[in-house]
């Protein structure tokens, strides 16, 4: 892991801080390139006035870019746990978010059949919920453990190419793995994450005026949970690293695996454990993707794991806190082209074209830093 050795308390509040540095300093440099965007191109829109618009949708397209932020960085921590380690990126980390989205669905399925979230009170769907994240971290940890048992380890002494095709091969078995399962039990290949509680209930910070019609700046209380529990793992899994034993040794296996041997470190034991927090991650990350956006299938992972992935890179692949920032600038950047592009091109392009927006800053950002944002760099093996 690429963080400096720091005391328990430190470990906790210092990724915080710079967090939220980060999203502040993120959020604003984008919002005055698009302010400055919107007055250089004034004179284009006849049927409106683009810094006037461009400033009433500015707080909501915010608040949605760095809710859609903390959904790529909640997925991103896997990755860059697992490559901090054995500088490998586990493409089937996707997969494995699905499956712990799937875990967590089907157990708030079968409780709700059962009758549980009828009348529950507003402190049990709380408790609901993580439950079904609990559900999701398990099942996910205990496959990426098995993954690596099978699939990764036997490879590990083998050229950089072969194991990357095996996370390859694991993961389009896994996607039709689930199908297969999902098909022949239910039916159909998705699922739906069963509505309860006042989770969609919008807390509305204040109302704008946009062309004579009130615009409420709001977020939904389950926007509000993902937020809280990505901090959380954040703030957990930088004690981990920096603050127990096990972290140490992660440490010392992450910098060099023969000499963490001869020091007695089970190597095998930790890499396992590192799968296992990496794929217990992913797993709350699918719980809370499913919480958001309600449906699960077998070929969700594809995409958010793309992005999770790009969002590593883009902080700093191997860095945890540079997973955050990467997927806040991810998700910034996706919400001010959803919002924006079809503006300013009066329509040409619309929000179908924030993904190639987004990947196009990210070319441009690794070009003149590819070490990434927080410009720190894997260190080679001994």
């Amino acid at each position: 892991m690429h963080l400096p050795r720091t005391n328990a308390l430190d470990a906790v509040l210092r990724p915080l801080g710079q967090l939220l540095l980060f999203v502040i300093g993120s959020s604003l440099i984008i919002s005055l390139i698009v302010i400055a965007a919107a007055f250089l191109f004034r004179g284009t829109r006849d049927d409106m006035d683009l810094v006037q618009i461009t400033f009433v949708l500015l707080p909501q397209v915010l608040i949605d870019g760095i809710t859609l932020g903390f959904v790529y960085a909640t997925i991103a921590l896997g990755y860059t746990m697992v490559y901090g380690v054995l500088e490998f990126i586990n493409f089937a980390h996707g997969e494995i978010f699905m499956f712990g989205a799937f875990a967590g669905v089907e157990l708030m399925i079968y409780m709700n059949g059962l009758g549980y979230m009828d009348d529950a009170g507003n402190l049990m769907t709380y408790v609901y919920v993580l439950l079904a994240i609990l559900a999701g971290m398990v099942i996910a940890g205990l496959l990426a453990v098995t993954v690596e048992r099978v699939a990764y380890r036997p490879l590990r002494a083998a050229p950089r190419l072969v194991p990357l095709i095996s996370a390859i091969g694991v993961s389009f078995f896994l996607q039709d793995a689930m199908r297969f399962v999902q098909s022949s039990i239910n039916g159909d290949f998705y699922r739906s994450f069963p509505t309860f509680g006042s989770f969609t209930q919008r807390l509305t910070f204040f109302t704008v005026d946009l062309n004579g019609r009130p615009l409420d700046v709001a977020i939904q209380v389950k926007s509000i949970i993902m937020i809280v529990v990505a901090l959380v793992m954040l703030s957990a899994l930088n004690y981990l690293v920096n603050g127990t034993k096990i972290g140490k040794a992660i440490r010392a296996v992450a910098q060099d695996q023969r000499t963490a041997s001869l020091m007695g470190i089970n190597v095998n034991a930790i890499i396992a454990m590192t799968f296992l927090i990496g794929g217990a991650l992913g797993g709350a990350a699918g719980v809370l993707y499913a919480f958001k956006f309600t449906r699960v299938d077998p070929f969700m992972g594809f995409l958010p794991g793309l992005k999770a992935f790009t969002a590593a890179v883009l902080g700093g692949i191997g860095n945890i806190t540079g997973a955050m920032l990467g997927g806040i600038v991810l998700g910034l950047l996706e919400s001010f082209a959803a919002s924006y592009l079809s503006i300013f091109t009066n329509g040409a392009f619309g929000a179908e074209y924030k993904d190639i927006f987004a990947f196009l800053i990210l070319i441009a950002i690794l070009i003149f830093k590819p070490s990434g944002l927080l410009g720190q760099t894997v260190g080679q093996k001994a």
